[in-house]
C-alpha cells in the first residue's frame, strides 16, 4: 500500500511511546500495548503489539484478515500455535527469545506464555492489525445457529458460553 506523507509537516510523527497506548490491561502483568498508523502518522505498512504475559496466560485464539504477523520473543518463554488451512493441522511452535514464529495473514492462531515475565512483540505487515477473535465468534453466534449448524442443545449452548466476555485477548478471563 502506498500512502502519501509529506514529512516537511509540523504533525510528522517520527516517535511514539508505546507505553502509552493499551489496547488491553487483564493486571499489571498481562496486558497488551499497540502500536499503529493512528498512533505515528509515519509507519506506513507496519505496525506491532507489545505483549506482555505471566505463566500460563493466553492471547485468545484469534486471525488478522489483513494481515500476517511475526512473533518475537523478547524474554520469557511461549507456544505459539496456528492452524494451517491447507492441512487441517495444528502447528505448535516453543519460542524463547531471540526466536520468531511467522503467522500467514488469515490464519487462526494463539500463544500461550509458558513462564512468567514472557515478553512478545507482535510485527504486522499492515498500518493498524485488523482482528477476528475466537471470543467474539462464540458470544455473537446466535445460539439457535449453533443448535441447527452442529445438532447441539441450545440451552446447553448458551450455559456453555454464558461466562464468555467478547474481546478478552488475554485469558483465562
Amino acid at each position: 500500500m502506498f500512502k502519501y506523507m509529506d514529512y516537511t509537516s509540523p504533525s510528522t510523527q517520527y516517535t511514539f511511546d508505546v507505553n502509552k497506548k493499551p489496547l488491553f490491561v487483564k493486571d499489571n502483568q498481562n496486558y497488551i500495548n499497540v502500536l499503529g498508523i493512528d498512533q505515528m502518522n509515519t509507519l506506513d505498512n507496519v505496525s506491532l503489539l507489545d505483549i506482555f504475559l505471566s505463566k500460563n496466560n493466553v492471547v485468545e485464539p484469534h486471525y488478522h484478515q489483513n494481515a500476517a504477523e511475526l512473533v518475537y520473543c523478547i524474554s520469557g518463554a511461549s507456544v505459539v500455535s496456528l492452524l494451517n488451512p491447507f492441512t487441517n493441522q495444528l502447528l505448535s511452535y516453543y519460542i524463547t527469545p531471540g526466536q520468531v514464529a511467522n503467522i500467514p495473514q488469515g490464519w487462526w492462531h494463539y500463544e500461550v506464555a509458558t513462564v512468567d515475565n514472557t515478553h512478545l512483540l507482535a510485527i504486522f505487515n499492515a498500518p493498524t492489525p485488523q482482528v477476528i477473535l475466537g471470543s467474539n465468534i462464540l458470544k455473537f453466534t446466535p445460539s439457535n445457529i449453533m443448535e441447527y449448524t452442529y445438532s447441539m442443545n441450545e440451552n446447553q449452548w448458551k450455559q456453555t458460553t454464558s461466562s464468555v466476555k467478547p474481546n478478552t485477548y488475554i485469558g483465562p478471563s
